[in-house]
């Protein structure tokens, strides 16, 4: 659950507005510019969902993977920090697209010419903070996991008998091998039953009732 609402607090911060931008008076038809999350950092909404997903998974992996799935939360932690940071570092840079729909320019230098001041919003510190938590949850998970129960085998079970009671009830397969054996034995191949004439008991190879090795030599005159 916390890693859930993680991925969603890097959500929310992604769809909210970052940057306010003043422009140059007659630099475009309107004055400020409004830059969110989804313009200045477009990477969130993958670390996010595969934030998500990864948590999901979590909840059926094994041991092993889960720390593996833990290592990979790290990272995306990682990815959702310096994302941030690179961000507020120079809101120019990372508000260019939106800047330049609306001035009509698209090289940063001229960017910088027709912007007067920028504003920064709380939300650019909501995100990065959900990093850090993504990170510090991926930490815990490593420690903790151990303690989860593991994936549920009823079904995996069900699904062995039940191949081997296919097995168990598949006919034997006839060859040349096998009606060599019944013949030395004294039973007909080609009975239906594969059963020895005047001794209905008697274990044949061909039946689903195979003698074991030592009767056969015994039959064969074996000492």
């Amino acid at each position: 659950m916390a890693g859930l609402l993680v991925a969603g607090v890097i959500m929310l911060a992604w769809t909210q507005t970052w940057f306010t931008v003043r422009l140059q008076a007659g630099a475009a038809v309107t004055s400020t510019v409004a830059a969110d999350g989804a313009a200045v950092v477009p990477q969130y909404t993958a670390l996010a969902i595969a934030s998500l997903a990864l948590f999901l998974a979590m909840t059926i992996a094994g041991r092993v993977l889960r720390v593996v799935l833990a290592g990979v939360e790290i990272l995306l932690g990682v990815g959702v920090v310096v994302s941030g940071i690179t961000a507020l570092v120079d809101p120019l840079a990372a508000a260019r697209g939106a800047v330049g729909e609306v001035a009509g320019v698209s090289d940063l230098g001229a960017v910088r010419q027709v912007v007067a001041s920028v504003s920064v919003s709380p939300w650019p510190a909501v995100g990065i903070a959900g990093g850090v938590l993504a990170v510090l949850l991926g930490g815990v998970v490593v420690v903790v996991q151990r303690s989860w129960p593991g994936p549920s085998r009823k079904y995996g079970a069900a699904t062995s008998g039940a191949a081997a009671a296919v097995r168990r009830a598949a006919p034997v397969e006839r060859d040349a091998v096998v009606d060599w054996d019944d013949l030395s034995a004294g039973v007909d191949p080609t009975s239906a039953d594969g059963a020895v004439a005047g001794s209905p008991t008697d274990d044949t190879v061909g039946s689903e009732r195979r003698r074991s090795s030592d009767d056969a030599g015994t039959e064969r005159g074996a000492p």
